[in-house]
């Protein structure tokens, strides 16, 4: 299929403007490559994010032992129950039939041996390969310079040391708890009678043993490989040319003094607008009609009294909890340092005033207007 000659002239210059574009941002990309080679070193940590040494506790008195619960009052000693009577001992189980002996199972056939494997025939050799070219030495790589030794950053300062927490007032030991009471024991249950032993099963009757199986024929062996030949020493490179040195880039003109901005011309100040005509007073709006009073409505039966509730019980009185320890005053704020005040910012300048609009003329009205056929007003139009 051939394209027709109107399109070959529209595919050509679109080719080789794709070509082009491409071509350019290869060459952009490879130019900036080189730009983010080598990173900056890091900076040493600033001394106030460095982190704080613990501050130093002071000894901390021991914690009491927990408060126990108020003592509960003493039960009623229970009386001693009856001990139970012995079970009766359960009927012995009748003995099991035996099971009867499985029929012997007839002997497998012997298995017939497989037939010899033929000869596999031997392999023809493989021709030599061509001897290979030595592989020469890399020459001695150039040694690097020497870098500059890095200054030693200065020693940081010497936290200050932080006071002392105040010692905790001893808290207050708390009662003891009263020990619980000592219950009666549990009657020890009667003993169990043995069961009956059951009858021991048959023993099977012992499986014949399995033929042995043909021994399987050797594999025939596999023939030696040849050795490869030696591979050739390959020629030495030639040494590359030393490069030339950068020469030193020259040093940039200082920059020329701009000049400074001349001031804003004053704007003219704006006129007044001129005063809006007063609202017309609107009409005052009609009184709404008096709307019928409602007719009383029936009163409702008086409800029957109900009777009082009894008077709850008295509530016993709480335990007094021991009183909470004194908590020690905490150290005063530090002032912070007063925040600079801003300067003003500098006053804008008076806009100028705009010059006055010119009085538009009357118009004329619509009686006086001429139509298109040449005729004023609405004459000679019939009605």
């Amino acid at each position: 299929m051939r394209t027709p000659p109107r399109w070959r002239s529209v595919l050509a210059p679109a080719a080789m403007a794709a070509a082009l574009a491409a071509a350019a941002l290869a060459s952009t990309g490879s130019a900036h490559a080189d730009d983010h080679a080598t990173p900056h070193p890091p900076y040493p940590a600033h001394p106030a994010q460095a982190p704080a040494p613990a501050p130093a506790h002071g000894p901390q008195p021991a914690y009491p032992a927990k408060p126990g619960h108020p003592a509960k009052p003493e039960q009623p000693v229970h009386p001693a129950k009856p001990d139970h009577p012995a079970k009766p001992e359960q009927p012995a189980h009748p003995a099991k039939p035996e099971h009867p002996a499985k029929p012997e199972y007839p002997a497998k056939p012997v298995k017939p041996e497989y037939p010899a494997h033929p000869e596999k025939p031997a392999h023809p050799e493989k021709p030599a390969y061509p001897a290979k070219p030595v592989k020469p030495a890399y020459p001695e790589k150039p040694a690097k310079p020497e870098q500059p030794a890095k200054p030693a950053y200065p020693a940081k300062p010497a936290y200050p040391e932080k006071p002392a927490k105040p010692e905790q007032p001893a808290k207050p030991a708390y009662p003891a708890k009263p020990a619980k009471p000592e219950y009666p024991s549990k009657p020890a249950h009667p003993a169990k009678p043995a069961k009956p032993e059951y009858p021991s099963k048959p023993a099977h009757p012992a499986k014949p043993a399995k033929p042995e199986y043909p021994a399987k024929p050797a594999y025939p062996a596999k023939p030696a490989k040849p050795e490869y030949p030696a591979k050739p020493a390959y020629p030495a490179k030639p040494a590359k040319p030393e490069q030339p040195s950068k020469p030193a880039y020259p040093a940039k003109p200082a920059k020329p003094e701009q000049p400074s901005t001349p001031a804003y011309p004053s704007k003219p100040s704006k006129p007044a607008y001129p005063a809006k005509p007063a609202k017309p007073e609107q009409p005052s709006k009609p009184a709404y009609p008096a709307k019928p009073a409602k007719p009383e409505q029936p009163s409702k039966p008086a409800y029957p009294s109900k009777p009082s509730k009894p008077a709850y019980p008295a509530k016993p009185a709480k335990p007094e909890r021991p009183s909470k320890p004194a908590y020690p005053s905490k150290p005063a704020k530090p002032d912070h340092p007063s925040k600079p005040a801003k300067p003003d910012h500098p006053s804008k300048p008076a806009k100028p005033d705009h010059p006055s609009k010119p009085a538009h003329p009357d118009k004329p009205s619509k009686g006086e207007h001429k139509g298109k056929g040449g005729h004023e007003g609405n004459e000679g139009h019939d009605e």
